[in-house]
């Protein structure tokens, strides 16, 4: 099986924590070279410097906060000003917890800004790279809202859906150019996001936080919170040649929690 990223460059926004990083280290282990990009620039320098070096790549970073649409196009632009981008992983925080009864319209605003506006313009900024090699590969990370909206998420259930079916329509469009588009939904993976999550619930309730996480661990039939590196490893795989003729798709990584076929 062909999973050789050498000579292949990836964008990953949202790297310098959590499931960003741990993808950007997984493609960099298949020979990657790895350009990260988030707002905070020392910590994206230190991660940056730790990525592995098989292929004896030289990792890069642009520094943009996501909030910021320009700040997006400003960093997208100078990377394709220097390469071109064969892989790009959309990766940004979500929408604060809340019901969606309570949400001011324009949180739905800034979070269409900041998912879906910032995707469409980093993957338009990256298209006429891959379409150049035949080779393209857009990685979005999503959530398994997109099957089953889950609880206290109003505005970030809906924000994904857009999110997912605006990748399915970019799927078929670019698919005969050797490009493919797929979204990786995680569900309950051990990250700051999930501590929020679990923090916002408890103080809902009045629960401690230690009671709340042991109520989502007994949703999950693995009966345990996923790890980063299993979210990575499925984007490591969508991103190598022996994902070809996967397009389209929107794949949990939940440990069977969602419950649609």
């Amino acid at each position: 099986m062909d999973l050789s990223l050498r000579h292949r460059t990836a964008v990953v926004c949202g790297s310098s924590q959590g499931i960003g990083l741990g993808i950007a280290h997984e493609l960099a282990r298949l020979g990657a070279h790895c350009i990260l990009m988030a707002r905070d620039r020392d910590r994206l320098m230190a991660r940056t410097a730790e990525l592995p070096t098989p292929e004896g790549q030289r990792h890069d970073c642009r520094v943009a906060d996501f909030t910021d649409t320009r700040q997006v196009r400003l960093a997208i632009d100078s990377v394709t000003s220097e390469t071109d981008v064969h892989i790009l992983v959309n990766n940004t925080g979500g929408p604060a917890p809340g019901p969606i009864v309570e949400a001011d319209p324009a949180e739905f605003a800034r979070a269409f800004e900041q998912h879906l506006l910032n995707n469409q313009t980093l993957v338009q900024a990256v298209l006429p790279g891959m379409q150049k090699a035949g080779y393209g590969r857009i990685l979005n990370v999503v959530s398994t809202s997109v099957r089953i909206p889950l609880r206290n998420l109003g505005v970030s259930n809906t924000i994904r859906g857009a999110v997912a079916a605006w990748a399915k329509s970019l799927s078929n469009e670019v698919a005969p150019h050797g490009i493919t588009v797929n979204n990786l939904l995680p569900g309950f993976i051990q990250t700051s996001r999930l501590e929020s999550l679990i923090g916002s619930i408890a103080d809902t309730r009045g629960a401690s936080r230690e009671a709340v996480a042991e109520e989502l661990r007994r949703e999950v039939p693995a009966g345990r919170f996923g790890e980063v590196r299993e979210i990575a490893a499925l984007a490591a795989f969508l991103a190598s040649p022996a994902a070809a003729y996967i397009n389209g798709t929107s794949i949990p990584v939940d440990g069977g929690r969602t419950g649609s076929i």
